[in-house]
């Protein structure tokens, strides 16, 4: 639905990504061992992965080849991905961690952006919502890496 900005956004996380050179994701579940619990939404449908050490950041990686993630603050909720296993654009697990910053707060976000209103903002087209609205911004790059994509038991 928002593939244009979608790709604008891409094109400027790469960028930052090759800039940041190393960053990492703070306390994301990327950097521990082991199968995590629910770690990020994906059209509804949350996902869980495997932590890794994996880091493209700075490597030169093509842009197209990362897949966005939308990391929100710690203690709002999960993560929001553009894409998964069995989805026509899915990027096979490559990752472009991008920042969401919420300038009037996550009940401002939610209140304009979960459009289904199961109470989370759970696909990128609601976090477009919330964008759209002035309660949701994108930041920089955070870290590009890759991990798998597993769905959880019963929800995808």
């Amino acid at each position: 639905m928002h593939t244009t900005r979608t790709r604008t956004l891409l094109g400027a996380a790469a960028a930052l990504a090759l800039a940041a050179g190393g960053v990492l994701l703070g306390a994301a579940a990327a950097n521990a061992a082991g199968v995590g619990g629910p770690a990020f939404w994906v059209d509804g449908a949350q996902y869980r992965t495997v932590g890794t050490t994996t880091d493209f950041s700075g490597t030169g990686a093509p842009v197209g080849s990362f897949q966005p993630i939308y990391a929100f603050p710690a203690g709002t909720q999960a993560n929001v991905a553009t894409a998964a296993p069995g989805d026509a654009d899915y990027r096979g697990g490559r990752w472009v961690v991008t920042e969401v910053l919420l300038p009037n707060g996550y009940a401002a976000a939610l209140a304009s952006g979960d459009l289904d209103g199961d109470g989370v903002l759970d696909s990128d087209e609601e976090l477009w919502a919330a964008a759209d609205a002035g309660d949701l911004a994108i930041g920089g790059v955070l870290r590009s890496f890759e991990c798998p994509v597993i769905p959880l038991p019963g929800n995808a």
